[in-house]
């Protein structure tokens, strides 16, 4: 079944064209990796995938629901209503954790099962204590994220996306912001909630780690995709000339 579908997602800020008709779907049970230059609008795709950013045109589907329709070429968003109910399909963990700093790390996690999604207390409370120890972080429930490391403080934020039983998981370059050490930890996490089927889509810089764990891989360029398919395909042969010079300048 296809989580997720975007037919020529088209995005500008002003004059600049971010996005460039985006056509591509992700597969339930499955990891898609997105790899591409700074710039390349990676990121820009998944704030308007996760509509924390308009689209200008194009279509946007989750879970076979419309989230938005093409209209001669203009998009039009479903109700808010709607929007509400297909938000429940995804969770987005940001880059720079963001986390709530006056909050412990539980209430990080139950917030929104609790407030948003109106979720019983007890049964959220129960759940995000399972998703603490999962992450090796049982004993950090009451702390504040001033007194975790950057490692510890990612671990919650993909607890607390967790925690709202989404569908879809993305991540917007999870280990940019950590050391080398700690973004090993994090990589061994998303590699164990590959194995556990659940659906990704990272944007990323680590090679090998898209290699080892995905299913699919999206090479973007200057708000296109120049090239997809399988690790193998796309890592290891690629066909387009653009996707070659950004592998090669990374082996340096």
């Amino acid at each position: 079944m296809k989580l997720l579908e975007t037919k020529n997602l088209k995005k500008s800020f002003g004059e600049l064209e971010v996005l460039k008709d985006i056509t591509m779907s992700v597969e339930e049970n499955t990891v898609v990796s997105i790899l591409g230059p700074s710039g390349s609008g990676k990121s820009t795709f998944l704030r308007c995938v996760c509509m924390l950013e308009t689209v200008d045109g194009g279509e946007l589907t989750y879970c076979g629901e419309k989230a938005v329709s093409d209209n001669d070429g203009k998009a039009v968003y479903a109700s808010k209503e709607r929007l509400r109910k297909i938000k429940d399909y995804y969770s987005l963990v940001f880059q720079n954790f963001n986390l709530f700093p006056h909050y412990t790390v539980l209430k990080n996690l139950m917030d929104a099962p609790v407030h948003v999604q109106k979720r019983d207390k007890g049964t959220v409370r129960k759940e995000c204590m399972q998703l603490l120890r999962k992450m090796g972080l049982e004993d950090k429930a009451d702390a504040y994220p001033y007194q975790l490391s950057g490692g510890q403080q990612q671990r919650v934020a993909i607890a607390r996306a967790l925690a709202m039983k989404p569908r879809i998981l993305f991540f917007d370059e999870p280990t940019s912001a950590l050391d080398p050490e700690i973004t090993a930890e994090i990589l061994l996490v998303l590699k164990e909630l590959a194995a556990e089927k659940m659906t990704m889509v990272i944007v990323t810089h680590e090679i090998n780690f898209a290699r080892n764990v995905s299913d699919h891989i999206i090479f973007m360029d200057g708000g296109v995709i120049v090239e997809e398919g399988s690790p193998k395909d796309v890592i290891d042969k690629p066909k387009n000339a653009r996707t070659k010079a950004f592998l090669k300048k990374l082996e340096h």
